[in-house]
């Protein structure tokens, strides 16, 4: 799931000054060894587990690690995900570094599970969207797969979506989507993006392969998906704009009947998942 990092790791320990933790150095024996656990402070997905420990690895590879669950697993406040054992010092000196991923990542996949969980039932997908940190795009993308949601575009080259501004700039919908279909590859999908039922009607006559419905509210999207089912049911559609405000709202979007929903909040405002490393008596 998550793909190796190392470059990113090594920013991140240098970034964190891991390599000249003056705290550490002055304070910890250069030959003690520790055992240490990591512990689950509240309930949720795990993600990015590979990662932290990947941390505690690249700066001492000296440290021995046990793993007690997997990424994607589900685990309870207090429960003991993994246990490491080496140089007091390395473990002191990662652990900041590996618990930011950890928490960052893990704090992703469980908001996504308690989406998913709300709407289950409906025939909505939820995906996230590129609202994410820089740099960390592909493991955040990987958390929300973690947490049973699925990935919109990775990047700008993977998927065309025409938005307000591209409207504007090209002239108008049909100008745009027929711009796109002269010069995407055929195998990508058209998206136009639509916030007025007029839109929708010009994205129909333009036959855009997805609408993406955005900001609207509750009742003019019933009416868009009305509309798009009996005039192109092949046609997909898409919700999004400040959905993840409320589970109420996510809840009752997915009720309109929409294909997708779009959530920019699983990436953007994600919670941090609380863990703790700590270390055991000697």
């Amino acid at each position: 799931m998550f793909k190796p990092q190392r470059d990113l790791i090594q920013r991140a320990l240098e970034e964190d000054g891991a390599a000249f933790d003056v705290t550490t150095l002055s304070t910890v024996p250069e030959d003690a060894q520790s055992s240490a656990t990591i512990i689950a402070r509240q309930a949720g997905v795990v993600a990015g587990l590979s990662v932290a420990i990947e941390t505690f690895l690249m700066l001492d590879e000296r440290i021995v690690v046990e793993l007690y669950v997997a990424d994607g697993a589900t685990v309870q406040p207090g429960e003991v995900i993994a246990s490491l054992d080496g140089p007091a010092r390395s473990l002191l000196s990662a652990e900041r570094v590996a618990l930011n991923f950890l928490g960052r990542l893990s704090g992703i996949a469980t908001l996504t599970a308690r989406c998913v969980q709300a709407i289950k039932g409906t025939s909505a997908c939820i995906l996230d969207t590129r609202k994410t940190t820089p740099g960390l795009r592909s493991l955040e993308k990987a958390a929300v797969q973690l947490g049973g949601a699925h990935n919109h575009r990775f990047g700008l080259h993977d998927g065309v979506l025409i938005k307000d501004n591209h409207i504007k700039a090209a002239g108008g919908v049909a100008q745009a989507v027929t711009a796109a279909r002269r010069f995407a590859p055929h195998l990508l999908k058209i998206e136009v993006e639509c916030e007025t039922l007029s839109e929708v009607q010009e994205a129909l006559q333009a036959a855009a392969d997805v609408i993406l419905l955005d900001n609207m509210e509750i009742a003019a999207m019933r009416e868009a998906v009305t509309i798009i089912r009996q005039q192109a049911p092949r046609v997909l559609i898409e919700a999004s704009g400040n959905i993840g405000s409320s589970m109420e709202r996510l809840v009752a979007v997915a009720a309109t009947g929409v294909d997708f929903i779009s959530l920019g909040a699983l990436t953007h405002s994600a919670p941090n998942f609380d863990f703790s490393l700590e270390f055991a008596p000697r």
